[in-house]
């Protein structure tokens, strides 16, 4: 369910008589990898409002992007030796992942590096320029001597000039501790970020945006639009404040290389400021999703615009933007609804992208818990009012307690039931009411179906409101409501004492069921994906809530949902219980900034190296197989000592035929690949190689490789690798170990004289690899070897192209 509309024949466009909505989420700052912080305040926000607009059956599109201009992006590459624009494609991939694992559906997912954003950027400067909505002026700024440049807002750091605040370490543009907008040049003793040097103040000039002549246009949208759009409280009142304490012209340009050029000979070596330019990006990345992007843009009678942001995005998108359009003269589509959030804390501290604290969007795909549990445990937490707090413990208790307890063992008691064979249960039929059971005189099931309608009723209210957070609550509702009438007309009995009015219970049960996946699909579509398949229903049909279809009237009589006779699929449990040890061990993975763990991480990785050292025979001489001998010999013993251990032998390792589809760097490691090999399997396997220093990258694409599949994944540097590749080394070279070109993808790799099955994972306790692993080589003909045994294809045995007696890894 992730980005679903790269299709041109499948753009929407709006449709009269409809309700069309047009959704934005603040494009995330490009230069980082999103924390979970950022993920709610955002992209979650908005995709559950996207997702609940389409059950409910409007036209709805959800745009976001990457915002890639400015000052931030540019001190990125200068930290990271590259161009602005390698820096853009290196975290905007980084960015559509984490959001693709979150299930985040977009229908356009762009880049405000575009030449769509200049364009339109270009078009919006030339009607406000020509409006005379623009100003010239002289503006003092910092200079630094040393780098011979004017400093961006963000090249600056300094002390907090607020009373009572004094941070020390506040940006040019904004105090991080007290949220207060600056001017760099209020900043007392300010530094240049880049070589810490003083800077001194020069004349240098700028084009303005002139709030002051847009003050009435902009409070009479503001005052009729805030309540028809029902903004929240904290964007009335930050809104409020800015026009208490009076417009002034703002800046709109800046002295960088990395933006919009501005279109004037007088100011041909400046960009567009990032916030001119930023908020413009929602247009220009519809841009990118249909031409007819007016129709969305352009069109403030029949499209609705929602807008999702954290609390510091407030004034850009209240004040800043609509103060652009509104000066342009054109008939804009301007923001109805604006959902704000405020932040959420890590632990004990605040989530930090500059400083690497918290769980970033990366780190969770390393932990075993489903993006389901994540996505209701931030969705819970929502800090709609106030801050909230991330904690491991309380995200085990909304697990265990309200997922696993409450939602998916009402789930699963009711399926299981109608799964039992005939004579315990119903044989996987949803059984039928038989005609002499009066629905309205059982009154559990009266109570129920009037809850719950009452409940569905309540939920739409909510999230119409954009109150998500109630909207989750109030489905969960249901669920519980479902679980009581479970316990309240013990079904089980009515099983052995009256069929039929226990078919009227299973069937409103299920009914419940089918209800419960419609509402909670917004908030977890993959758990609504599983609850379909085990209801053996396609989600594109009935994942619906539409007045039209009349899905809302029929939540009032949830035993006629799901139909008499129809086959269900295979029960199984939705999640699984968090327990105290792995807890534990994720509050310890997270500690501290991403830097921290990185050499907690190293640190392990150079104890490893140096075992290995100790415990390395040396090569060649003729007493390494004998002590390898004794030692496998101590180890042959141990294991027959202990008979559930299988002896250790060649054939447990599953090492296979694998065809690398693609390599590329780790975003994160000089000296690792990140490849995709196809091993045979549905999905290609993720592994991670330290090969960089040793074969170029054009050499590892689309080659055929040994891979071992069995070994337990190990996530290096923050990306999980599911297999290893082999490879034969000497003390100055490392080669791949090749099958032969025309061996099947997939087909395992055997060595003749040696049968059996191997284990389904290794476990790393038991040394097996490490074992074996000694009397892995290759010999004088370049062949690679078991003892003396080949690695064996259908096609041929495996070579490498130039080590002979190396040792194979």
């Amino acid at each position: 369910m992730g980005s679903h509309m790269d299709n041109p024949e499948t753009r929407k466009l709006p449709i009269l008589g409809k309700r069309n909505i047009l959704i934005t989420s603040a494009l995330p700052y490009v230069n980082n990898v999103p924390h979970l912080g950022n993920i709610i305040g955002c992209v979650l926000s908005a995709d559950v409002f996207a997702r609940y607009c389409r059950i409910r059956g409007y036209n709805a599109i959800y745009i976001c992007g990457t915002d890639e201009y400015g000052t931030a992006t540019e001190t990125k590459a200068m930290e990271e030796k590259c161009s602005p624009k390698e820096i853009c494609d290196k975290y905007y991939a980084i960015h559509k992942e984490v959001y693709d694992w979150f299930n985040i559906s977009f229908d356009k997912f762009g880049r405000t590096s575009t030449p769509q954003q200049t364009e339109v950027c270009q078009a919006i400067f030339k009607r406000l320029w020509d409006n005379d909505r623009l100003s010239e002026n002289t503006m003092q700024q910092l200079y630094c001597d040393k780098c011979q440049r004017f400093l961006a807002d963000r090249l600056v750091e300094g002390t907090c000039p607020t009373p009572g605040c004094e941070y020390d370490s506040a940006r040019g543009d904004q105090c991080e501790k007290c949220g207060k907008l600056l001017n760099p040049t209020e900043l007392k003793s300010p530094r240049c970020k880049v070589c810490q040097n003083t800077p001194r103040i020069r004349d240098t000039n700028h084009l303005f945006l002139e709030l002051p002549l847009l003050k009435d246009k902009l409070e009479e949208y503001i005052n009729n639009m805030s309540v028809e759009g029902l903004w929240s409280q904290n964007a009335i009142q930050t809104t409020n404040s800015w026009l208490r304490e009076g417009l002034k012209p703002r800046c709109i340009t800046r002295d960088l290389k990395w933006g919009v050029p501005v279109p004037h000979e007088k100011y041909s070596d400046k960009v567009f400021y990032v916030w001119f330019d930023a908020p413009i990006g929602y247009v220009s990345i519809t841009s990118c999703y249909t031409s007819d992007w007016e129709k969305w843009w352009k069109n403030p009678k029949n499209v609705e615009l929602y807008q999702f942001m954290g609390k510091d995005n407030v004034p850009f998108h209240t004040v800043m933007f609509p103060s652009t359009l509104l000066g342009t003269g054109e008939n804009w589509t301007l923001m109805k609804t604006i959902s704000v959030t405020e932040y959420l804390n890590y632990e004990a501290g605040k989530f930090s992208k500059s400083k690497g604290i918290g769980v970033f969007g990366n780190d969770v795909k390393d932990t075993n818990i489903p993006v389901e549990v994540w996505r209701y445990y931030l969705l819970t937490n929502r800090p709609e009012v106030s801050d909230t707090l991330f904690t491991w413990s309380d995200l085990q208790a909304k697990l265990n307690n309200e997922l696993l307890s409450n939602l998916g063992n009402f789930i699963n008691r009711v399926l299981s039931f109608v799964a039992k064979p005939s004579g315990l249960g119903y044989g996987s039929i949803i059984p039928s009411i038989p005609a002499d059971v009066i629905v309205d005189s059982h009154e559990p099931t009266k109570k129920l179906a009037d809850k719950v309608a009452a409940y569905v009723e309540q939920y739409i209210e909510a999230m119409e409101k954009v109150k998500l957070k109630q909207g989750l609550k109030l489905a969960m509702s249901i669920s519980g409501e479902g679980n009581g009438y479970l316990q309240e007309t013990e079904f089980w009995r009515l099983y052995k004492e009256n069929q039929p009015l226990c078919a009227l219970v299973m069937k409103t049960a299920v009914g419940v069921v089918y209800l419960l996946a419609c509402l909670l699909e917004p908030f977890m579509p993959s758990f609504t994906l599983e609850v379909f398949k085990q209801l053996n229903l396609p989600p594109v049909v009935h994942d619906s809530l539409c007045n039209e279809k009349g899905d809302v009237d029929r939540v009032k009589r949830p035993w006629e949902i799901v139909s008499a006779g129809h086959k269900i699929g295979t029960p199984q449990p939705l999640f699984k219980e968090l327990k105290d040890e792995e807890v534990e061990f994720y509050r310890k993975k997270f500690a501290g900034s991403q830097a921290d763990r990185i050499e907690r991480a190293e640190a392990e990785a150079g104890k490893l190296a140096d075992q290995l050292k100790k415990t390395k025979v040396s090569e060649g001489s003729g007493k390494k197989n004998q002590s390898t001998k004794s030692l496998k010999e101590g180890k042959t013993k141990a294991a027959a000592a202990s008979p559930a251990e299988p002896e250790i032998s060649i054939t447990r390792l599953d090492i296979r035929v694998g065809l690398i589809k693609s390599a590329k760097k780790h975003p994160d490691a000089d000296s690792l690949y990140v490849e995709e090999i196809d091993v045979g399997e549905e999905q290609p396997r993720t592994v991670v190689s330290g090969l960089v220093k040793y074969i170029p990258l054009d050499e590892m694409q689309n080659r055929k490789v040994c891979v071992l599949c069995n070994l337990k994944p190990a996530t290096m540097r923050g990306i999980k690798s599911q297999a290893m590749v082999l490879c034969a080394s000497n003390d100055t070279q490392v080669e791949l170990v090749e099958p032969p070109s025309s061996a099947n993808v997939g087909e395992r790799i055997t060595f003749p004289g040696h049968e059996g099955v191997p284990d389904e994972l290794l476990n790393p306790k038991k040394k097996v690899w490490e074992a074996l692993q000694v009397d892995l080589h290759t010999n004088e003909e370049l062949i690679a070897c078991y003892k003396d045994v080949p690695f064996t294809t259908s096609a041929g045995v495996c070579k490498v192209s130039s080590i002979g007696n190396g040792t194979v890894r």
